[in-house]
């Protein structure tokens, strides 16, 4: 006898819950168990694929069982609410840092690890292309109002991101702050640069505030030194020379 037909939202439904978790949502009525499997390995293996391409150290770290096994729960239990496929990576690290990453207590870094991992992603898909009109590459960056790259993010953390992977996974933090600018490059290349949080200060005041590089570092010096005043302003001159040269900051705005 041939199943009673289901309303069409309520078959979507029984579909999608299937499609989500598969050992625990019945297959709607009249499906073949071997017509779901075809759903339900090619939506899981293109989310995966997704996430990998974004997280593939946390996938070492974690280890396959338990990677799929994550995966699987994000999977069935988070509800997106973008269309666009690269959100799905800061979707999974939300819904990991909403609670699941509470789920490795070994790993006390993993959130702050992902977070590192997503952030090269974010940088290499910006839409933010400089305008060099705007700019003046040769410009004095004491003087002038640096003007960083668009594509340029910044975060600090309590662990050594850069060097966490299979072979070093610490247990807790040391104390210390760790800062690193992201920047993509003129060749599209994603490129790392390790600051401290003096010099992660110093970038932050320059994008808040627009200012002068010199006034930016005389409100950093009557925060932090006020009688090294001077030698902030040349070591921080030095640092934002550096930084040109690197291509993280493009020179100075041209207009007031």
């Amino acid at each position: 006898m041939s199943p009673e037909p289901m309303h069409f939202s309520d078959y979507q439904a029984a579909f999608a819950a299937r499609i989500r978790d598969p050992k625990q949502a019945p297959r709607p009525p009249g499906d073949s168990a071997k017509r779901m499997r075809v759903y339900e390995e090619l939506l899981f293996n293109n989310l995966e694929n997704f996430l990998l391409a974004c997280y593939p150290i946390t996938r070492q770290l974690l280890g396959a069982r338990v990677w799929k096994q994550t995966l699987r729960r994000f999977f069935s239990a988070h509800r997106s609410h973008s269309p666009l496929f690269r959100d799905i990576p800061k979707a999974f690290l939300d819904w990991l840092e909403a609670g699941g990453a509470t789920r490795f207590p070994a790993l006390p870094f993993l959130a702050e690890f992902m977070h590192y991992e997503w952030l090269e992603l974010s940088v290499s898909v910006s839409l933010d292309d400089p305008d060099l009109t705007a700019v003046e590459p040769e410009g004095d960056l004491l003087k002038g109002r640096p003007a960083p790259h668009p594509t340029a993010r910044m975060a600090c953390y309590h662990y050594p991101v850069h060097r966490i992977g299979p072979r070093f996974k610490p247990t807790v933090a040391d104390g210390q702050v760790y800062c690193y600018l992201l920047f993509r490059d003129e060749t599209d290349t994603v490129r790392f640069i390790q600051l401290n949080p003096l010099s992660a200060r110093l970038l932050e005041l320059l994008r808040e505030q627009r200012s002068s590089g010199r006034e930016a570092l005389a409100h950093l010096a009557a925060q932090t030194a006020p009688d090294q005043y001077e030698k902030l302003v040349q070591a921080g001159g030095d640092l934002l020379r550096d930084l040109r040269d690197q291509g993280a900051l493009l020179g100075t705005w041209r207009t007031p």
